[in-house]
């Protein structure tokens, strides 16, 4: 029998879904990327040797598994072949094991261009991009004028389609940013030489997903970004440009929805957010930068320090139901060793009145003081601990709150940064 897991972020991103992923690739037979760009970042640690991976499934670090790159997920093909060299000059080996659809649209470099003019006219309501040119790829799949792998195997599409685009993007770049703009012919050379490096590698998707799952195999759906950053229900200006809420695994990768079994979230034992935007429990002092300093909080793929702050029931009510989350997987448990207490926000306070669900409107949230309840802490490690009834008593006492605040089991705990570091509660697949 067949199982489809979908995992994804619980909180803004950054929760450590990497490791989770490559944990379960090893009773999965595909491991499917269904949204995003190179923005995202996930690591993994092996053997005190780390990977970050960009655009390339997780799974990829597991000899006899197929990788996919779903049609949802944008991609800039440079930031691509750059990473699949990377890894073959580190013996992972790639031929055979991935493959990218034939639908994903492409980053192209006026992408980047116009998402840097647009940002730096913001000002002081700067999104907080990576300014990779993930939005406008995604502006033009919705404007019906982007660029797809496909077109660049049919050279004469291509062409057409860049020239088209250039006419109307050259003209805002030199009127309106008063900056540099593009020329047909080079960016048409380089994207035909990025089209023979990738040749090997381009299929349907869709249908090898399908296929798998019609054959009885597993497949394992990797989420980037979190649920707070979807374009639909994440805090809407401050997102990403993508569906990173368990529907966009159907769209992103042609999965009708009932063939997904389950769908588990990754949150942090506390909070973390790249970039602007409101976050109710962020911590502005030294015990803020304490969980920064000790978490490695800093980006991945930006390395851009990430704003810290106490664990929030509110946003993770609001990932339950989004999602249908089946399970919850906790990561860095091990970073909230040592502390007196531990703080957890199970409401907001707006003008007078007490929210227990989290507000969609940009101006209630931005006015929200978190209302918070003291837990004790515990001053024995957790690091590297594989057993439940191992971890401190306290430590143990916090998973159970979290679990009956959210009516769902914790079905994983990750207890440090390497593969072996983790507590499995529960299996997925069979």
């Amino acid at each position: 029998m067949s199982r489809a897991v979908v995992i994804l972020g619980a909180q803004w991103g950054d929760e450590g879904k990497g490791k989770i992923v490559d944990s379960l690739t090893d009773k999965a037979d595909v491991v499917a990327r269904f949204q995003g760009g190179h923005n995202a970042g996930h690591t993994v640690v092996i053997n005190d040797e780390k990977f970050v991976l960009h655009l390339i499934p997780s799974g990829i670090l597991h000899s006899g598994k197929l990788c996919l790159i779903g049609n949802g997920v944008v991609i800039n093909p440079e930031a691509l072949i750059e990473e699949m060299e990377g890894l073959e000059k580190r013996g992972v080996k790639l031929n055979g094991s991935l493959r990218i659809s034939k639908s994903a649209h492409l980053i192209m470099p006026y992408h980047i261009a116009i998402e840097r003019e647009k940002e730096a006219l913001k000002g002081n309501r700067k999104i907080g991009t990576t300014g990779r040119g993930i939005g406008p790829a995604y502006m033009d799949k919705m404007a019906r004028t982007g660029i797809r792998v496909a077109d660049l195997y049919y050279p004469d599409v291509f062409r057409d389609k860049l020239q088209a685009n250039l006419k109307d993007l050259n003209y805002i770049l030199d009127n309106l940013y008063r900056t540099e703009t593009f020329d047909v012919e080079d960016i048409y050379s380089e994207y035909m030489g990025y089209a023979e490096k990738l040749k090997g590698y381009i299929d349907d998707t869709d249908i090898l997903v399908n296929r798998t799952l019609d054959e009885g195999g597993n497949v394992l759906f990797e989420g980037a970004q979190g649920t707070l950053l979807d374009i639909d229900h994440g805090t809407y200006p401050y997102v990403t440009s993508s569906s990173a809420t368990a529907g966009g695994a159907c769209t992103g990768l042609g999965v009708g929805p009932t063939r997904i079994d389950a769908v588990l979230g990754v949150a942090k034992a506390y909070t973390t957010r790249v970039g602007g935007g409101p976050f109710t429990t962020e911590i502005h002092d030294a015990v803020g930068e304490k969980i920064r300093e000790r978490g490695g909080e800093f980006g991945a793929t930006t390395g851009r320090p990430r704003r810290c702050g106490w664990l929030d029931m509110v946003v993770l009510r609001h990932a339950v139901r989004i999602n249908g989350l089946a399970g919850l997987v906790l990561t860095k448990l091990d970073i909230l060793d040592g502390f007196d207490t531990i703080k957890v926000c199970f409401g907001y306070r707006y003008k007078g009145k007490t929210l227990e669900e989290f507000p969609g409107e940009l101006p209630v949230l931005e006015e929200c003081e978190p209302i918070y309840r003291e837990f004790k802490g515990w001053h024995e490690s957790t690091l590297g601990i594989t057993e439940f009834g191992k971890l401190p008593e306290n430590a143990r006492a916090y998973i159970k709150m979290i679990e009956e605040t959210l009516g769902i089991n914790i079905d994983i705990i990750s207890t440090g940064q390497k593969r072996e570091d983790i507590i499995k509660l529960k299996e997925h697949f069979k």
